[in-house]
């Protein structure tokens, strides 16, 4: 008796709590339209009941919301069935699930990074706040620098340089970090020869941008929001895509390096830090592990260690043309890809993508076999039992000559009779 009590109680206390969770994530409607208010924020979730992902990030999504709840904060988390609001879907322009934004002030923030609660969090602080968060003592800067790999932060006062950096930050801030400072909150190395400036910080150093060397301020800072060499995920590759600059890897296996990896990678770390100045405008440079879509770009099974660099824009890649060894080989191989005298491979035309889906299908079938032949073998014998049974019909339905002999006699008896009587 006292078991089943402890087992009711338990399930009640289990019961609140899941109530209690799913109270800080609110199921939003195509009338939040019309209910949200100017200044409200909102951490909004678009899924759809049948996929996957969206059901492996729910829990992720009421554990935001809980602690967003218990700090305070002003941002509303929500989540929306994209396919049965679709007007809401179709405002904030939903294309795939699970779709991650923030509503601010009438502003929409696209989330494209890892769909882990860490670093949604961090979006969540970042685009939630100032665009540009001020910096009013050294121990703050100091705080920023340990926090973020890459900042921008603006020094000097009101100008028309600031109210360039503003709006810059206004559509970057979902991917890096804005700052202002008083030039006495720096520390005395940063040598500025004027102000008003705009300082990145990066890979242990600053540059100061400059409008006649580094072009328009916004494209500058969307070209600078990486890291000169950094570990590369897919999302990360896929963001750098849309910089327009070329991403050179070095492809490794982090799990189990060999001599070669490790030199390979420090081979692209050194010609990536020694030669900045030629390749920044033109390279991104990192490290992969992950080499599952740069298999599906090139169609094949690339041999690990192996550099390529990719352009994500055009589903092109380039590879060594001979045998990279030495700093002097991988500068020239850069230096090769930059002035044109190797030619890119792949593409997105109609014939590249005609065999990449056939690779992507070959691939897709052979997994399925590999993990249930029985499910594979009916799912690919389907199709042709479908189709042999359809011309079976067909050629059962369709009438014999010697059937449209037998109908065409009794008309042309009928004929004969005719013409006899007349």
């Amino acid at each position: 008796m006292l078991d089943r009590r402890n087992s009711v109680l338990l399930s009640v206390l289990l019961w609140l709590c899941a109530s209690l969770v799913s109270s800080f994530v609110e199921e939003l409607d195509d009338s939040f339209r019309e209910t949200r208010g100017d200044d409200d924020i909102w951490l909004i979730k678009f899924y759809a009941p049948w996929c996957s992902f969206c059901k492996q990030l729910d829990p992720v999504w009421h554990q935001i919301g809980s602690e967003l709840k218990s700090l305070g904060s002003p941002v509303n988390v929500g989540k929306s069935d994209a396919t049965a609001n679709t007007g809401l879907a179709e405002e904030f322009r939903v294309r795939g699930y699970p779709a991650i934004i923030m509503w601010k002030k009438n502003l929409k923030y696209v989330y494209s990074g890892k769909r882990t609660k860490e670093e949604i969090m961090e979006f969540t602080h970042r685009v939630s706040g100032p665009l540009v968060r001020s910096l009013n003592s050294l121990q703050l800067f100091q705080h920023a620098m340990s926090r973020h790999d890459v900042m921008f932060v603006y020094v000097g006062a009101t100008s028309q340089l600031k109210g360039n950096f503003s709006a810059a930050a206004e559509h970057l801030i979902v991917h890096t970090n804005f700052f202002s400072a008083a030039r006495d909150v720096l520390p005395k190395v940063i040598a500025l020869t004027s102000l008003p400036a705009v300082v990145l910080f990066k890979d242990g150093t600053y540059f100061t941008y400059s409008e006649e060397r580094d072009g328009d301020l916004r494209s500058w800072i969307n070209r600078e929001r990486f890291p000169n060499f950094s570990k590369i995920d897919s999302y990360t590759l896929y963001a750098m895509g849309e910089t327009g600059k070329l991403v050179s890897l070095v492809l490794v296996d982090e799990k189990n390096m060999c001599e070669k990896s490790v030199r390979y990678k420090v081979l692209m770390e050194k010609v990536a830090s020694d030669h900045r100045d030629t390749f920044s405008r033109n390279f991104y440079f990192g490290f992969m592990e992950e080499n599952d879509y740069i298999n599906g770009l090139i169609m094949m099974d690339v041999i690990v260690p192996s550099f390529v660099v990719v352009n994500l824009s055009n589903d092109g890649y380039f590879l060594p043309q001979g045998t990279v060894d030495t700093e002097r080989q991988l500068f020239d191989f850069l230096d090769g890809i930059r002035d044109g005298t190797i030619q890119c491979q792949g593409g997105n035309g109609v014939v590249q993508r005609g065999r990449r889906l056939i690779y992507d299908t070959k691939l897709l079938l052979t997994s399925l076999f590999d993990q249930a032949p029985l499910l594979g073998c009916f799912l690919l014998s389907f199709p042709f039992a479908i189709a042999t049974v359809f011309c079976y019909l067909c050629c059962k339905a369709r009438p014999t000559s010697s059937e449209d002999e037998d109908e065409d006699a009794p008309q042309r008896c009928k004929k004969l009779t005719n013409k006899k009587s007349d």
